[in-house]
């Protein structure tokens, strides 16, 4: 599959539409969103780490980059392959950084709409929390994975929160109102512990753009063009269940009463390649997870 081109993906911002690249360990099929992905690569020869992760399979060096190298199917508890000669890396770039991931093989592209991909329940979301969707394809079920939580849980301290909240200082709490949509649970805990530290309590979590759309599309059923008055913010992320965060800024913004509502895209797929796509949907910032103190600077511009 080689490289590819993130300028050719999904031209239109804000369709709901997202391409997975569907790939394989053991029988079991898996997704992942093709912006997250560089390239796709047969297998280097990895240099171990001394006292790394045991799921870490070490390091290898692609075209003078230094790229760590994750066993994919050993972490989410899988055998390893039986015919490693179908054995891919997929070379990923999201968080600001540039992981690889071991599988056991790639087999194509998928263009969907966003309201394909259901949600897992308690039941289908595997130990580790790692399936952020569920995707049923021409009779088959392709899981979509939460790569930032699997790049978290092999290195804890990318979640460490505790120098951007001293970095803020003494602060006064603020009663405005912050509507934040995300799917991923680990992301909406350390949202809730950071927010609440720096002074912004006052906050509504939703688990996708669809259900926060029907939450400030109740509030404006209620309150008309007093919306102002009870939403002050919203924060978003961009992969999600049911409806991105693209597509949910886009109606936002192009709506005759909400569009003065700030929208601040938080997103491990903010880089200088996509961030043309927030820009065309109106997004009022866009902030690299996990930039929290950046975060909190444009909170306080856009609502104190």
């Amino acid at each position: 599959m080689g490289n590819i081109d993130q300028q050719s993906i999904l031209l239109d911002s804000g369709t709901n539409e997202v391409e997975i690249v569907e790939f394989a360990i053991g029988n079991t099929i898996m997704g992942i969103n093709v912006i997250k992905v560089k390239e796709i690569i047969n297998p280097i020869p990895p240099v171990q780490l001394p006292g790394a992760h045991p799921r870490m399979e070490g390091i290898f060096q692609l075209r003078g980059k230094i790229i760590p190298l994750i066993d994919l199917g050993g972490f989410l508890g899988f055998e390893p392959s039986e015919d490693p000669r179908q054995d891919k890396y997929i070379v990923t770039e999201f968080n600001q950084g540039v992981y690889a991931f071991h599988v056991h093989s790639v087999a194509r592209i998928h263009r969907m709409s966003w309201e394909q991909i259901e949600k897992p329940s308690d039941i289908t979301q595997s130990a580790q929390g790692a399936v952020i969707g569920i995707i049923k394809l021409d009779n088959r079920i392709i899981q979509l994975l939460d790569f930032e939580k699997i790049i978290i849980d092999i290195s804890p301290s990318l979640a460490n929160q505790s120098n951007a909240v001293r970095a803020m200082g003494e602060r006064r709490v603020s009663q405005k109102h912050i509507v934040i949509a995300e799917d991923s649970p680990m992301l909406r805990k350390l949202l809730l512990e950071y927010l609440t530290e720096i002074g912004y309590p006052n906050l509504t979590f939703y688990q996708n753009g669809k259900e926060a759309w029907e939450y400030l599309a109740q509030i404006l059923e209620m309150h008309g063009d007093n919306f102002s008055q009870y939403v002050h913010l919203i924060i978003t992320d961009i992969e999600m269940p049911q409806m991105d965060g693209h597509h949910l800024t886009k109606i936002i913004k192009t709506h005759k009463v909400l569009n003065k509502l700030p929208v601040v895209i938080f997103s491990s797929l903010i880089t200088d390649d996509l961030r043309h796509k927030g820009d065309a949907v109106g997004a009022d910032e866009q902030i690299s997870k996990p930039e929290y103190e950046q975060l909190s600077h444009v909170i306080d511009k856009l609502i104190l």
